[in-house]
């Protein structure tokens, strides 16, 4: 993966902590940036006991609504779920359907913008749509910017009925 782009945020023992979860950004969209410091705050609330690897996801509503997801770890790893997945999940929880999203930013302390595991990549695609922006990213700021249906060619995906 080649970084498309920069951007400039605090190291990971400096990110702030954004109390923005689940807001609604009425006046002004949301930038890439923002998206992508919702995604540090999210990081840092994983539950990593056994890896220490944090990653978290900012999932934006067409609406303007985000979403936090971070990865949280289990004894069983099996059990364990990533932060793109419960970012989803928690958005389909308070109602959002397939189609109601407008981008996903995932981060995780990487050498080169973090990839989503094939899982996520099946659910993103499933719940956010082909054509969803998917901004990956890393403590250092390196970006690239793809789509649900570039993360997973020739994926299985069955368009959801309304």
């Amino acid at each position: 993966m080649r970084p498309v782009g920069r951007i400039s945020f605090p190291g990971k023992a400096s990110v702030p902590q954004l109390n923005i979860r689940h807001t609604k950004f009425r006046k002004h969209p949301m930038n890439q940036e923002q998206l992508i410091q919702e995604a540090v705050a999210a990081r840092l609330k994983a539950y990593t006991p056994y890896s220490k690897f944090k990653v978290g996801a900012a999932l934006l509503g067409k609406d303007g609504k985000v979403f936090h997801g971070c990865n949280v770890e289990n004894a069983s790893y099996g059990l364990c779920n990533c932060a793109e997945r419960t970012a989803f999940f928690s958005a389909v929880a308070s109602g959002y359907k397939p189609g109601d999203f407008s981008k996903i930013a995932v981060v995780g302390d990487t050498e080169d913008p973090i990839a989503p595991c094939g899982a996520c990549r099946q659910v993103i695609i499933e719940l956010g749509g082909p054509e969803l922006e998917v901004i990956l990213t890393n403590l250092k700021g390196d970006i690239k910017l793809t789509t649900a249906a570039k993360q997973l060619p020739d994926a299985f995906y069955l368009k959801p009925e309304a």
